[in-house]
């Protein structure tokens, strides 16, 4: 044999021996040191148990003091100074014509109205009940009262010029706005109306507080996004970061209109911290989108974020859709039209729906369906209603269509509006059909009722700024004037369950986005185009205005810069 491989075994045996002697030890180290922590865990107990009720509740409190005090540190770190982009026409707007002037007024004033009555009677909770004159949340929001009413109606506060209602708003927000709470909250709406509201509120007024609550918030979601795939589940935990989807959604599924809807608010987030991670969510979110193929060129409603298999079949540019397009079309905006992939994925996705899902009824009504089980449902939403005012702001840059999509979207608002007019009420269904004799009507009654939507009107106010045609502020005028007759109560605003019916009974809820989209955009409509122009501003799906990130402002690394 070998006296090479003889001393080469020895040497083995000897490191075996070795090895086995150590794990033993350290096994036995580990062991004495389990004991040694279990005696003195049993002996604090002990002396624990020696002391009085209130000397333990005095220390769980010091404990609990500690801790608020660590986390008030944390808050006051100071986020790096970034360039701020140059912000136009976040005042003003003053229309000349009279007439214009007293109906942007009333809207003023129905703001106030909502306003005061959730101060009065729901402040603190997310929404409010205007009937019972309480407070109302739903599981969006979890089980905590985060005040969704006033992060999402700071901005149209500001804007309207009621500026000590904003800042009533803003001390709340800096005593009471806490988002380390034991609760599951949906990633989507509290990323559109809380980080979206928030980030408006500091673009706008320059506070602080407003950005690093927004940073603090996002901080909580990003646990969402830890899942095989990087498709954030729906909803998340704020205090242990565990997520899951909702239970009705395919096989377990995330909603492509709920994680194709954070990238502006994600980019605007990295801008503001220097922090590449918010965008590097979102753009893997977009990559893993680009691979995967697309039946006849459509996104289905369902990604399994498990497996990055595309769950049941279902396509729409109303629910479970309709942002997501919105968003690639706006990332391009936000961009100063220098993210061309992102325009690239939104033309590519209006082809595709044009030439599947939209469709002209008998009566000559442009609708758009939804992809269905292989065949297309006759059935538009309500929220399907934003898309004329999408199709109206993408028409420039688009492929040499610009006169056709600013058309189809004038189609669009005018089904939506048919839809109102076709009511006892003046305001629009849920949704409706295009069945044989049945147009722009709902039919079943789960189907009939509006809860204060704002997409319909959002359309009228694209549609004025793109044409000035005088009928998007008459229809708006119209449907304002039905919201003040039958929604608003001696208690705030409420939605109604049946605009087919001339004596409607009310869902007793007034939501936090008639305050941040409805009655904004009804503001908007009868101001001038100063008052937050489009090529400075885009504004996210709840309505709150994001300035356009210029070429020479684009930085992620805080560079330092004076507001």
């Amino acid at each position: 044999m070998d006296p090479m491989s003889i001393d080469t075994g020895l040497f083995i045996s000897e490191v075996l021996v070795l090895t086995f002697g150590r794990a033993r030890e350290e096994e036995e180290h580990l062991r004495n040191k389990i004991r040694a922590d279990h005696e003195k865990a049993l002996e604090e107990a002990k002396e624990k148990l020696k002391k009085s009720r209130e000397e333990i509740q005095a220390e769980i409190q010091t404990e609990k003091n500690k801790v608020v005090q660590e986390m008030k540190t944390k808050e006051k770190k100071p986020l790096p100074p970034v360039p701020i982009p140059n912000l136009l026409g976040i005042s003003g707007g003053d229309p000349e014509d009279n007439d214009i002037k007293k109906k942007r007024e009333k809207i003023k004033e129905m703001m106030k109205h909502a306003w005061d009555n959730y101060r009065i009677y729901g402040w603190g909770h997310n929404e409010l009940r205007p009937i019972a004159k309480k407070g109302h949340s739903t599981n969006i929001f979890g089980n905590s009262q985060l005040g969704a009413t006033i992060v999402d109606a700071l901005d149209t506060l500001y804007i309207m010029g009621l500026h000590d209602e904003f800042r009533d708003g803003q001390k709340w927000i800096e005593d009471n706005l806490d988002f380390s709470v034991n609760s599951e909250v949906s990633v989507f709406e509290v990323n559109i109306r809380f980080i979206g509201g928030l980030l408006t509120a500091y673009y706008l007024s320059g506070e602080e507080v407003f950005k690093i609550k927004a940073v603090q918030l996002a901080e909580k979601l990003l646990p969402a996004f830890n899942t095989p795939t990087g498709i954030p589940w729906a909803m998340v935990n704020l205090k242990s970061g565990v997520g899951r989807n909702w239970g009705w959604a395919s096989a377990g599924s995330s909603i492509l209109a709920e994680f194709g809807t954070l990238h502006m608010e994600f980019v605007h987030l990295s801008y503001l911290t220097g922090d590449p991670v918010y965008y590097k969510k979102v753009m893997h979110i977009r990559k893993l989108l680009q691979k995967m193929e697309r039946p006849n060129g459509l996104y289905p409603n369902y990604l399994n974020p498990r497996t990055g298999r595309w769950g049941q079949y279902h396509t729409s540019v109303g629910g479970l859709g309709d942002s997501f397009y919105e968003y690639l079309l706006k990332a391009w905006l936000m961009s100063d039209k220098t993210d061309h992939e992102a325009r690239k994925m939104y033309d590519d996705a209006i082809e595709a729906i044009e030439k599947h899902l939209i469709k002209k009824s008998r009566g000559g009504l442009t609708f758009i369906g939804e992809w269905k089980n292989g065949h297309l449902e006759k059935k538009m939403g309500h929220l399907a209603c934003f898309a004329g005012g999408m199709f109206a702001l993408g028409a420039d840059g688009s492929r040499d269509k610009a006169g056709h999509y600013l058309e189809l979207g004038a189609e669009i608002a005018r089904t939506c509006h048919e839809s109102y007019d076709r009511t006892a009420l003046k305001l629009g269904p849920e949704s409706f059909k295009f069945d044989g004799a049945v147009e722009a009507v709902a039919v079943r009654q789960a189907e009939k009722y509006y809860i204060l939507r704002p997409e319909v009107i959002e359309t009228y106010w694209y549609l004025w700024r793109f044409t000035h045609d005088p009928r998007y502020r008459q229809w708006g005028w119209e449907a304002a004037l039905a919201i003040e007759k039958y929604c608003r109560v001696s208690g705030g605003f409420s939605g109604v369950k049946d605009v087919y019916s001339s004596t409607p009974a009310y869902d007793d809820v007034q939501q936090s986005f008639f305050l941040a989209e409805t009655l904004k955009y009804l503001y908007l409509l009868f101001s001038g185009d100063d008052l937050l122009p489009l090529d400075h501003w885009v504004f996210n799906t709840e309505a709150h205005p994001l300035p356009v990130l210029r070429l020479a402002n684009t930085t992620l690394s805080g560079n330092p810069a004076v507001r």
